[in-house]
């Protein structure tokens, strides 16, 4: 009986998911902000809460952030990866500056002490890498010159997240300082031998799960995906930098026949994660921290849109693709809930928990938005500051004269 609700809730799910996509598809805008809806409306506190197949898309879930991942890695070389990371490091700073210090300041005007403050400003710091992957392939931008921008930032948080995590996690523990250190240096050690191997034997990882089997290469390249990613999350690192790294490692025809084999799966499950984060939101908690929410998100909207204009201004984009930058970065989601999880869990801030909910929610579906409308509403400003340049015309006083110069910039016809 349970295998049958199981599959009743999530056949549901599903159906639901391919609907919303084709309703998002006829108005041409992301379908996230539609699928962390539906989960809302059938998640704890919603309309009707599903139970039944909640274990499945927790662990869906995490295979869509996974799978957004390895794709994105799968477009970029490991020597695009090495260089952009070098090119970029200042960005990583700004990025910091900007957007972790609004939350660490937000906590500290609303009492909850120092901890708590760093941990608000990893909540705001971090961009969600699965849904700003998704939100690029659904607008089709993963080639855009702007992309490398955008990549080296998030890869450049997610790495910050092998230093940031045993941090936080020493703090609220309140254990020694010898035992943080232990943790942080295990952390940066995988980090490090992870991105080397992918670097230094990217070949010989091509070489190795190469076939001209589609089987065989989706289930060799799907294992070796998820067990590095597995690895790499119970050593204190991202799973997703991990998968991110495995597909930074595959070049040539492994990487494009993965790509058409994982597409579908991607696609899939990454929708699956989308509705597990508005599953496990009860929206009887949101009101009462909406307004600081909807502050915060507002004011770290608009650091990291200057964030990315500003890493894109630097690496020679042009202005479009600044503007395209920075609204793309706009998003938060599973890192910035991960956090938020491990203060309430703690016990430090009951709050905590539904403002980073809250915060969350909202500019993951203020992301895609952002993402597609940041550029063309900047080139309408530009020109609504700009004035019209006056046309001077010689218009002859009589035949044969020199002329007089006349002012046009109110009408070419001459008129005022």
């Amino acid at each position: 009986m349970h295998s049958a609700v199981f599959l009743i809730e999530f056949g549901a799910i599903i159906l639901g998911l391919g609907l919303l996509g084709r309703l998002a598809g006829r108005f041409r805008f992301s379908p996230i902000p539609l699928y962390l809806l539906a989960g809302l409306a059938f998640g704890t506190g919603g309309l009707l809460p599903m139970g039944a197949s909640e274990e499945f898309v927790a662990i869906g879930a995490e295979i869509g952030v996974i799978l957004l991942l390895l794709m994105l890695g799968l477009e970029y070389t490991a020597s695009d990866l090495v260089s952009n990371l070098k090119t970029q490091y200042p960005a990583g700073l700004v990025d910091f500056t900007l957007n972790a210090v609004p939350g660490a300041v937000a906590a500290l005007l609303m009492g909850w002490g120092p901890v708590a403050a760093v941990v608000l400003a990893g909540v705001t710091w971090i961009s969600s890498s699965g849904v700003i992957a998704k939100v690029m392939g659904d607008l089709g931008r993963v080639g855009n010159r702007e992309t490398p921008v955008i990549l080296s930032i998030l890869v450049l948080e997610d790495l910050a997240m092998a230093v940031y995590l045993p941090i936080i996690t020493a703090l609220l523990a309140g254990v020694s300082l010898a035992a943080g250190s232990v943790t942080l240096a295990i952390a940066l050690g995988v980090a490090g031998a992870v991105l080397f191997v992918a670097v230094r034997y990217g070949r010989h990882i091509s070489r190795f799960v190469s076939s001209d089997d589609p089987e065989k290469l989706l289930l060799v390249v799907l294992g070796l995906t998820l067990l590095v990613a597995g690895i790499a999350q119970q050593l204190q690192v991202s799973a997703a930098v991990g998968a991110f790294l495995v597909g930074i490692a595959l070049s040539g025809e492994v990487a494009e026949g993965t790509h058409t084999l994982l597409s579908p799966l991607r696609d899939l499950f990454a929708a699956v994660f989308f509705v597990f984060f508005g599953l496990h939101t009860d929206p009887a908690s949101i009101p009462p921290v909406l307004l600081p929410a909807l502050a915060l998100a507002v004011v770290t909207a608009g650091t990291k849109i200057a964030t990315g204009h500003w890493a894109a201004k630097r690496a020679g984009i042009g202005v479009k693709g600044r503007w395209r930058a920075g609204g793309t970065l706009v998003a938060r989601g599973e890192f910035s809930i991960v956090i938020a999880g491990l203060a309430v869990t703690a016990g430090i801030e009951p709050a905590m928990g539904p403002l980073a909910t809250a915060y969350v929610l909202i500019l993951v579906v203020i992301g895609p938005l952002t993402a597609r409308y940041t550029e063309p509403v900047a080139a309408w400003a530009g020109r609504r500051r700009t004035p019209p340049r006056p046309v001077l015309t010689v218009v002859p006083s009589q035949p044969g004269s020199p002329g007089d110069l006349k002012d046009q910039s109110q009408d070419p016809a001459g008129r005022t």
